[in-house]
This record gives structure tokens, C-alpha cells and sequence, in this order.
């Protein structure tokens, strides 16, 4: 069986603030919709699914990004996810200045958790809280190809 990762989708409370977000690092909206209707009850699993969607590319291609803000039924607001919390953890971005990235991020009252640290000097690493509190990894590798 080929097997390969279409995506990861993030149900979000502000769905305009959010790809502002992640299009100010670089991330490309490839598509938008409003769905609704049988088929998004049964493949999602909730009774009346309504809601708005974007799909966002990463610049080199791979990566996508399924936004969601739900219309129907109600989002539920839970407390932020922590880094060591049980299931879905973080989205994770390579760049190539992560200054740059904290830039833009602070651009969007988003700042990390503690700071910047360096791994075995081979990269330096930050998590910040984006919108609607997802945690978000940037990792600049210091060795380059």
C-alpha cells in the first residue's frame, strides 16, 4: 500500500487572522470553501458539519495546511495545547532566518513560549503560540548543504 501525507488540518477560531498568519511566513492559499451537507457528516463524524475551509501550500510544494472554522456545530475552546500534552501536538516549519520568522510572527501578537534555543549547533529552535493558539515549531538549520 503507497501511503503519503495530504495534509494536517487545524479547526481554528479565526479563519482570515490565521491564514494572514501563516501567508506572512510564506504559505500559499491554493483553495477556499464553505462546506457543508451528508458527505462532510459522514466523513468528519459530527451531525450537521458546517464549516469554512482554506487550503494552504507551502512554497516548496509539499506541505499543506487544512484551515477550518467551524459554523455549525459550535467550536469548542479548550485550553491551549502544552508541548507535552497527549495528541496533536504541533505544526513544524524549516526556515532559513528564524528571526525573520519571530519577525512576522510578533507581526500577529505571536511570541515564543521561552526563547530560541540551539540544538548541538545544528539548528536553532523556537515553538510560538499562533492564532487560535496553535503551537507552531521554526527550526533554521546552522550547517548548511
Amino acid at each position: 500500500m503507497a501511503i503519503k501525507l495530504e495534509n494536517v488540518g487545524i479547526a481554528v477560531r479565526d479563519l482570515e487572522a490565521t491564514i494572514a498568519f501563516f501567508t506572512d511566513l510564506g504559505l500559499t492559499v491554493v483553495g477556499r470553501d464553505t462546506v457543508s451537507g451528508e458527505w462532510t457528516d459522514t466523513a468528519v463524524g459530527l451531525d450537521g458539519n458546517h464549516a469554512k475551509i482554506a487550503m494552504l501550500q507551502t512554497p516548496d510544494g509539499y506541505g499543506q495546511l487544512e484551515l477550518f472554522e467551524y459554523i455549525h456545530p459550535k467550536a469548542i475552546e479548550t485550553k491551549p495545547t502544552r508541548p507535552n500534552d497527549i495528541g496533536m501536538h504541533r505544526v513544524a516549519f524549516s526556515v532559513d532566518d528564524i528571526d525573520q520568522a519571530l519577525e512576522i510572527a510578533a507581526k500577529h501578537g505571536c511570541y515564543p513560549l521561552r526563547g530560541v534555543a540551539t540544538y548541538e549547533d545544528v539548528y536553532k529552535l523556537t515553538y510560538v503560540r499562533g492564532p487560535s493558539g496553535i503551537l507552531v515549531m521554526f527550526a533554521e538549520k546552522l550547517i548548511k548543504d
